[in-house]
């Protein structure tokens, strides 16, 4: 595959596993699961594709499961799952990335899922800074990770390594880099 056709297909999987399955009449289960044969059929790609686009993933989107048959996105539902990552420690700092335009916002309100299940955190400034370019200039965000934890916050880690909690409130947060 091409590496267009890669990340056309990429966007194609995360927007069935985490947002639409029923757009290709599929459901998944409960962790957000489905049977990798039913998602072969649904998009009409064949299993060397779907695994060339799982390996070649930057981000490691989606996790396949330990016998093969089932995949999943690994974080950033809208729809109803319940992904099953155990409460983590997380290191003392973790980073957001964004831009310009939402930090005002972000800033009084603090980070909130929005559609998404959690907010989603970088363990690392280049991480976060890559995460905001998608969508302009970025601005990368400091969030005491520690400090939210002596307060009750619980965060827990995907498979890919992003970490999630419910919300940073703006206390929390310190710009770390801008434009």
């Amino acid at each position: 595959m091409s590496p267009a056709d890669v990340v056309r297909l990429s966007k194609r999987l995360s927007y069935v596993l985490r947002h639409r399955p029923d757009s290709v009449g599929l459901t998944l289960d409960d962790a957000g699961w489905v049977g990798v044969d039913e998602l072969l059929g649904a998009l009409r790609v064949t299993r060397s594709q779907l695994e060339e686009v799982v390996a070649r993933n930057d981000k490691q989107r989606f996790a396949l499961d330990g016998s093969g048959t089932r995949i999943r996105a690994s974080q950033g539902h809208s729809v109803g799952v319940a992904l099953g990552y155990a409460p983590a420690q997380p290191p003392a700092e973790l980073f957001h990335g964004t831009t310009q335009r939402f930090l005002a916002r972000i800033l009084v309100e603090g980070l909130r899922p929005g559609a998404r299940h959690a907010v989603h955190l970088s363990p690392d400034v280049g991480t976060a800074r890559a995460v905001g370019a998608r969508r302009g200039p970025p601005v990368v965000l400091r969030v005491d990770a520690a400090a939210m934890v002596a307060e009750g916050a619980v965060f827990s880690r995907s498979a890919n390594g992003v970490w999630l909690v419910d919300a940073v409130p703006p206390g929390h947060l310190a710009v770390l880099a801008a434009p």
